[in-house]
């Protein structure tokens, strides 16, 4: 990936990650002439990069791979005149005072920037057994929603306990020909009615107390090897599909003592803005999504940001807006 053709010496907004809602921001400043940088990492395009098929995303009416979804975001983006630093961002400084630049740091190099869009997005929450990684995209799925018509007709289990778990196995029981649920204790954390709606539903089953110890298969998932967490023995489970439900971890640690987050570590915003608290400062995507965490809302979010962030920038940087005027 190329690297930034020039950091100015005070950037109008610098965009802190990348995928759908990364990119959707770059989109839309850079066509607003706010001749954005984004700080797009060096894992560019999120976790739709280790995404194969998708199938939901509006405008790709025979599917698109994952990659290649954000390769074409990034293209639209850099046509419009979008520069990018393939590299993860270091540290954020965010400033309290309008006058006063915000800092994006990428190792030695100091980016200042009158407004700053962060779009650094969630991470699934992993097992962390044998297997997992292996045959991710490949029969383990960190997302029911996304991916459970490719499971049609097939062996299924879902791991975790919570109300997402539950939302998960009810969704892929319209598609898997069978679906176990898989908890380490004999209680869940979801609520009775979502456990109660679970049960319901002919082709799901329970198997509890029991964890997920690895995955097998060759050359993708058959397999998913149980121990049971009361007396230590094992089961082995045929599957061609498993669904990892065990909660997302918000990446809002480079911000976490500056903007306000919810207890689970989401960022939190003003109403329906993309709006931090903090002047000119904008988040969006699954930072700011503990529910939908699709693509599409995603990359909605990030045209908010963008939104935002050119209002903002043309109240206190009103230049800006004279010298566009003065171009159209």
């Amino acid at each position: 990936m190329s690297e930034a053709k020039a950091i100015k010496e005070l950037e109008n907004v610098v965009i802190v990650g990348s995928g759908p809602a990364g990119y959707t921001a770059a989109i839309y400043t850079a066509r607003a002439d706010l001749e954005p940088l984004c700080v797009e990492g060096f894992q560019w395009g999120g976790l739709l990069q280790l995404t194969t098929d998708v199938e939901n995303y509006p405008g790709y009416p025979d599917g698109v791979q994952g990659p290649q979804m954000m390769s074409d975001f990034r293209r639209q983006a850099e046509r419009f005149g979008t520069r990018f630093i393939s590299e993860d961002a270091t540290a954020i400084e965010l400033s309290r005072d309008p006058s006063v630049p915000h800092v994006v740091r990428v190792g030695e190099r100091e980016i200042r920037a009158r407004a700053v869009i962060v779009a650094t997005g969630a991470e699934p929450r992993k097992l962390g057994v044998p297997g997992e990684e292996e045959f991710a995209a490949r029969g383990v799925s960190y997302c029911a929603t996304c991916d459970a018509a490719f499971f049609r007709g097939q062996e299924t289990i879902v791991v975790g306990g919570g109300d997402t778990a539950m939302e998960d196995a009810t969704f892929l029981a319209k598609f898997a020909s069978k679906v176990t649920i898989v908890h380490r204790r004999n209680e869940f954390r979801a609520s009775a009615i979502m456990v109660d709606r679970a049960r319901s539903i002919e082709n799901i089953e329970f198997l509890t107390p029991y964890v997920v110890e690895r995955f097998e298969g060759d050359a993708k998932l058959e397999r998913a090897v149980l121990r049971n967490t009361a007396d230590g023995s094992e089961r082995v489970l045929a599957v061609d599909g498993a669904f990892v439900a065990i909660g997302h971890r918000p990446r809002s640690e480079l911000v976490a003592d500056q903007l306000a987050l919810d207890d689970h570590g989401y960022v939190l915003v003003e109403g329906r803005s993309t709006r931090t608290g903090l002047p000119g400062v904008f988040a969006c995507g699954d930072l700011i999504d503990p529910v939908y965490r699709q693509a599409v809302t995603a990359a909605g979010s990030g045209c908010m940001a963008a939104l935002d962030c050119e209002a903002y920038l043309r109240e206190h940087a009103p230049e800006l807006a004279a010298a566009k005027a003065a171009t159209s």
